[in-house]
């Protein structure tokens, strides 16, 4: 535990955000903890992130779209001290891409926003969809929605601009607290994960190209 960014995930008061939990004896948990296994055990992550054998597409979806937004919080949590108003006044990857928020109450048109700010909004907006049992059901036996995969794709691309930001404008912080490689890990899972079920527009993945080529491939 001597690596600073760990001591900083495993401390409840830096977390970005309450964790969903997965509640135990649930289908949901045992697949969280098949899921963990398989990482633990060093496993190659593009074959750690396949479909098992006899289990529900959506089911193993649920379980790593949790997974990803405990993560991605915690890494903007690590970070989230240098990111301002007056250091990121716009949510943006580089020179190139600049991210709107838009949503289905405040923002109905795609507005500029801080970096923070959109963070915020982003963070609550997903909290809200994995804490919904009408989108990610809890109980075994309940249905998905019929748009759920729409959702996820949805979650995953915003969680993917918040790599994108990290990545450009905070690597240097992230590189400071030496955990580039715990950060690099949960990317190219996620990279792995979204790739192999179709669920991100190569568009989407298009500012983090190139670094890509170079980690994943």
């Amino acid at each position: 535990m001597s690596n600073p960014f760990l001591k900083q995930v495993f401390n409840k008061d830096k977390t970005f955000r309450p964790k969903r939990k997965f509640e135990p004896g649930t289908q949901r948990f045992e697949l969280h903890k098949k899921a963990q296994a398989s990482l633990n055990a060093g496993l190659d992550l593009k074959l750690a992130v396949q479909l098992p054998a006899g289990e529900e597409l959506n089911d193993w979806v649920a379980v790593h779209v949790v997974d990803f937004f405990n993560r991605v919080n915690l890494i903007y949590g690590t970070i989230s001290d240098g990111c301002t108003e007056r250091s990121c006044p716009i949510m943006s990857g580089g020179p190139k891409y600049e991210y709107r928020w838009q949503d289905e109450h405040r923002f109905r048109r795609p507005t500029a926003l801080s970096a923070p700010r959109y963070m915020d909004l982003l963070m609550d907006w997903i909290e809200l969809q994995i804490n919904d049992e009408g989108v990610f059901p809890t109980s075994v036996g309940t249905p998905f929605p019929r748009n759920f995969l729409q959702v996820v794709r949805k979650i995953l691309s915003r969680l993917f601009r918040v790599f994108v930001h990290v990545y450009i404008h905070h690597f240097d912080r992230i590189a400071q607290l030496g955990s580039e490689a715990h950060v690099n890990t949960c990317y190219k899972h996620f990279y792995y994960f979204v790739t192999e079920f179709g669920l991100i527009d190569t568009k989407e993945l298009e500012p983090l190209k190139e670094m890509t080529a170079r980690m994943c491939h």
